[in-house]
């Protein structure tokens, strides 16, 4: 986590950072897809739906990361 949280803030893109480092689908370039609520774990659920509504080209980053039972999962 803290070497992601590193590249991005170097200005590296999300999605390439996700096919290089993800361990799960997000290797897909960070896209888990249309979610609903009630379809995710608790923790990812109450960070995702907490984020500021913004666009890829411009992200706003407020929540870089929360643990879940399955790990670390980045939010952006």
């Amino acid at each position: 986590m803290e070497t992601v949280l590193e590249r991005l803030a170097n200005g590296e893109k999300f999605d390439a950072i996700a096919r290089e480092l993800s361990e799960d689908k997000a290797r897909q370039g960070g896209s888990l897809g249309w979610k609903t609520r009630g379809s995710l774990l608790k923790a990812f659920e109450d960070a995702a739906y907490a984020l500021a509504v913004s666009t890829v080209d411009r992200p706003v980053y407020t929540n870089p990361a929360v643990k879940t039972s399955e790990g670390w999962v980045c939010l952006y």
